[in-house]
């Protein structure tokens, strides 16, 4: 026990002196926290509408000053022809264009039909189904008003009609900061800790201490515990400003659940995290090979970790991929916990995948460092 003691103050001493690393490790976190959720937003507003009025009577008015108020859209012009619309889409100055036919009313009142042509920029996959969708939805609202306005109330009242009503649990206002900051918090601390474990142990290779330190009678559980205690320490002093100073004070998230909870699943996460971190620093011999490495793997873990995309939505071989990830249980009993309430019972599983990916990651680490290379 005095050997990791002194071993511990030793790292903690090297950490501290080290002034390029301590931003890396408290304020970039901090900084990435306060800026990625403000941009990371879901909803598609502004999208560029060129319309093609060839009517130009009072119902193409309203239609257009209807789609204008929904808040979504933002008019990039109006056009007398298609070609010139779609021109604009070729400049990217415009996601979509309504086309209204002429007549467009007088057909619409005589008929009691018409038709609208909606072309769409595809380049964006995402911005241009919600923009399609939105449009879609503001027409058919459209097409209802004037249903009113037409058929008699006595008949209008005989028509069955069913009333919709939905309701946002755990989430009542749909923010999507509330979503997105704690899934990006547990990415930072997976960095910190794997990076940082990494770098620290491939370091000791480069500058040649590791061979003085592996001469010394200090046992192999000594050093490698001297190592993972400090970034477990850090990640979990990351993590508590991360949510009780930016989640909290900067964006009102309330963590619902039991917070004993939520660091009981974060002290074996980073077990995990840091059996990775070391696990990688075993199979490399310079820093470069290190960050190269664990960059390819969180970015992997990130990406299909279901921080940005729904896993459920993922194609078969991609889901196996995400089972794969620690970060992907974490991140989703972060959401579990922090916004939901969720207790012991309902993360349970999560917790034992959690231990096994810490037994496996760390006992493949120990036995693959050798003390007297």
């Amino acid at each position: 026990m005095r050997t990791i003691i002194f071993i511990l103050r030793k790292e903690f001493k090297q950490i501290f002196r080290n002034k390029a690393l301590l931003p890396l490790i408290f304020v970039a976190p901090i900084m990435q926290l306060l800026i990625l959720p403000l941009a990371a937003d879901y909803e598609v507003k502004n999208i560029n509408l060129a319309i093609v009025d060839h009517d130009k009577s009072t119902y193409t008015q309203q239609l257009i000053s209807k789609i204008t108020a929904s808040g979504y859209f933002r008019l990039s012009g109006y056009f007398e022809s298609y070609d010139e619309a779609f021109h604009q889409i070729e400049k990217d100055k415009a996601d979509l264009i309504l086309e209204l036919p002429a007549n467009f009313e007088k057909k619409l009142v005589r008929e009691n039909h018409q038709q609208v042509f909606i072309a769409v920029n595809a380049i964006n996959g995402t911005k241009a189904g919600l923009g399609g969708s939105y449009l879609g939805q503001v027409l058919a609202d459209f097409n209802s008003q004037i249903r009113m306005e037409w058929i008699q109330p006595a008949r209008f009242n005989q028509q069955p009609q069913i009333e919709v009503a939905s309701s946002n649990w755990f989430n009542p206002l749909m923010n999507f900061r509330y979503f997105m900051v704690p899934g990006i918090l547990a990415v930072l601390v997976t960095m910190i800790g794997s990076y940082m474990t990494a770098l620290n142990i491939v370091k000791e290779k480069e500058i040649g201490t590791i061979e003085q330190i592996n001469v010394t009678p200090i046992r192999k559980h000594h050093f490698i515990l001297g190592k993972l205690i400090p970034f477990w320490v850090l990640g979990m002093f990351v993590f508590t400003i991360g949510l009780f100073v930016v989640s909290f004070l900067i964006y009102g998230i309330v963590p619902q659940g039991n917070i004993f909870l939520l660091y009981g699943f974060l002290a074996v996460y980073l077990v995990a995290i840091l059996g990775f971190g070391l696990l990688i620093s075993t199979y490399c011999d310079t820093q470069q090979q290190a960050m190269s490495v664990a960059f390819f793997f969180v970015m992997v873990f990130m990406l299909m970790s279901g921080l940005f995309t729904p896993v459920d939505s993922m194609p078969m071989w991609a889901k196996v991929i995400s089972q794969l990830s620690p970060v992907t249980y974490f991140i989703e009993v972060m959401r579990m916990i922090v916004l939901k309430g969720s207790g012991f019972d309902d993360v349970k599983l999560h917790f034992a995948i959690i231990a096994g990916f810490a037994i496996l990651l760390m006992s493949w680490a120990i036995l693959n460092y050798r003390k007297t290379t």
